[in-house]
C-alpha cells in the first residue's frame, strides 16, 4: 500500500472552493484509476489561511503513475487550483 500525501495553504476565503474542486472534480478521477483505494482531506486554520493534508492510498506505486505521470514525486496541482493556494507542495510524500 502506498500513501500519498501532499499539503497546501488555500485563502481563507478560497478554503470551500478548494473542497468542492477535490470531492467533485479530482476524487471522481481518481475513483476511475485501478489501483486507487481511498482519499482523505484534513485541514486546519494556520496564520495565512487553511493548511490542507491531502492524503490517497493507492495499491502500489504503478497506479499513483496513472494519477501523476511518471515522475510520481511531482505534485498534481491544475491552474485553477493553483489560484486559490497561498502556497504548496510542488513535490508530494510516498510512504509504504
Amino acid at each position: 500500500m502506498i500513501s500519498r500525501q501532499w499539503t497546501g495553504i488555500a485563502q481563507k476565503e478560497m478554503a470551500s472552493t478548494y473542497v468542492s474542486h477535490l470531492q467533485n472534480d479530482t476524487f471522481p478521477k481518481l475513483s476511475s484509476i485501478k489501483g486507487f483505494v481511498k482519499a482523505a482531506i484534513l485541514q486546519r486554520d494556520v496564520p495565512e489561511g487553511i493548511e490542507f493534508l491531502i492524503i490517497t492510498e493507492w495499491e502500489s506505486l504503478d497506479a499513483v503513475k496513472q494519477f501523476a505521470g511518471a515522475d510520481p514525486a511531482v505534485a498534481v496541482v491544475p491552474p485553477a487550483v493553483q489560484e486559490l493556494m497561498v502556497r504548496y507542495d510542488e513535490v508530494v510524500r510516498h510512504y509504504e
